[in-house]
């Protein structure tokens, strides 16, 4: 529930003020006993609470999806099988499933939701094995409301597909790289962009790749500045970070095209000054015989 639109409906009169005291009492958070949902952490960090939801019961998922819809908010759940998404359908008809990325989502708005999306984040992979931790990364961007760029299957190992996309991927204002294997995309593409950029080993590779930690070791020591790295697999991680670095990119963006038009504006005002400047002289200069 976000607190504003709350005392606005107070103040418009839509709601009384005993039922919104009743919801102020629940919004730092509510203990269901099994949960306890943070109701506040939008107010705090300028995200929701998200659910990750492998290993919870199907009715521990579906009280918390069900809470979470109760006071207003739209809800991001990561790691989801398909029969969770099942049960979360039965009590809330418009969640989304995607089964590559395993996200589960609930949207009261949702062309609403994509119209406010702003900035640019890229996702990128070094192959296609490593799509779904991208695809986790890219929707959780999206849901907190990031313009999400796709760029898959261009690792080291065709360095030209990598290269033929570079003027691309320099308009994100955040890089995502994904990649299995040795893990040299982060550092590869860190090095061609002045952008930051979030390295996301993945557990993709063979024998001495030990699930990942073989891409991990390489991304935390690449000699490549501008690059941090999350954990394996981490693709949500990646996208809730890339989203902080995007609003704050975007926000300054914004801030810079509303000083701009003053700007141009006092500059349009000072040339007719100089102008007239330049003109009154030459005026004065022709009475008096001289032009």
């Amino acid at each position: 529930m976000d607190v504003y639109k709350l005392l606005n409906q107070v103040k418009n009169n839509e709601i009384g003020i005993d039922h919104a005291a009743e919801i102020l009492k629940k919004l730092p958070y509510e203990d269901l006993g099994f949960a306890k949902l943070d109701h506040h952490r939008t107010l705090r960090s300028g995200f929701g609470e998200v659910v990750y939801c492998s290993g919870k019961s199907d009715e521990h998922l579906k009280g918390i999806f069900q809470n979470f819809y109760d006071h207003g908010t739209d809800v991001l759940g990561t790691r989801a099988s398909w029969d969770q998404y099942t049960k979360v359908k039965e009590i809330l008809p418009m969640v989304k499933y995607d089964p590559l990325s395993r996200i589960l989502s609930v949207h009261r708005n949702e062309q609403e939701k994509e119209r406010s999306r702003e900035g640019c984040v890229a996702v990128c992979t070094g192959g296609t094995s490593d799509i779904p931790v991208a695809e986790e990364a890219a929707q959780t961007a999206e849901f907190f409301g990031s313009n999400v760029v796709r760029i898959y299957d261009v690792g080291v190992a065709g360095i030209h597909r990598l290269l033929s996309k570079v003027e691309e991927i320099r308009k994100a204002n955040c890089v995502v790289a994904v990649a299995g294997m040795e893990g040299a995309l982060g550092g590869v593409i860190a090095g061609l962009v002045d952008k930051p950029v979030i390295a996301v080993p993945t557990s993709i590779g063979y024998g001495a790749n030990f699930q990942g930690v073989s891409a991990l070791l390489t991304m935390l020591n690449s000699c490549a500045e501008g690059l941090a790295v999350v954990n394996i697999d981490n693709g949500f991680g990646a996208g809730y970070m890339a989203t902080q670095i995007n609003r704050l990119a975007a926000g300054g963006e914004k801030a810079e095209a509303g000083q701009n038009e003053p700007d141009r504006a006092e500059g349009r005002e000072t040339g007719i000054r100089e102008v007239r400047i330049q003109i009154e002289p030459a005026r004065r200069i022709g009475k008096a015989g001289g032009l």
